[in-house]
């Protein structure tokens, strides 16, 4: 875990925090990348402009279909075998992690923002860093906040 994810988990950050000039600093580094993965053409341009934003190598069976959104990209990890469909949104400034052999679908949300009003204040529910994997049996289909199963896929032998 890096200084700025301890201090984003541990702290509510407000207009006048210092660390916001970092925050938006890395976001606007990241803005041309973002750009430049929603233009490539290949999965190959893809995966190393993902690889800018994120600050990490992603494997060459990680396959993106554009559009993709983050808002920071710092805070995103991304195993082996990973597939995001079509308009996926990434909040990940409190960290999203995303295992191996793991299936976003079109137009999924991920969303981990810290705020100064408090949850009950702004009708909301707290959040915390997002773990896809640890805790979703194979071949399950989970939705909602918190996530819960909806069903489990059935696997033919053919």
């Amino acid at each position: 875990m890096t200084e700025l994810q301890t201090y984003v988990r541990e702290r509510t950050i407000l207009p006048a925090d210092p660390v916001l000039e970092r925050i938006h600093a890395i976001q606007d580094e990241i803005e041309p990348e973002l750009q430049r993965l929603n233009q490539a053409v290949s999965q190959e341009e893809r995966r190393q402009a993902l690889a800018v934003i994120t600050g990490q190598d992603i494997d060459s069976s990680v396959r993106v279909l554009t559009p993709l959104f983050t808002d920071f990209g710092r805070h995103l990890s991304i195993g082996k075998h990973v597939f995001l469909n079509r308009g996926v949104m990434f909040t990940d400034l409190g960290s999203i992690r995303l295992d191996d052999h793991v299936l976003i679908g079109p137009f999924a949300r991920l969303l981990t923002v810290n705020h100064p009003e408090s949850p009950t204040k702004r009708g909301g529910v707290e959040t915390a860093p997002i773990h896809v994997g640890r805790n979703v049996p194979p071949r399950t289909i989970v939705a909602g906040t918190p996530a819960r199963i909806i069903r489990t896929v059935e696997m033919s032998d053919e």
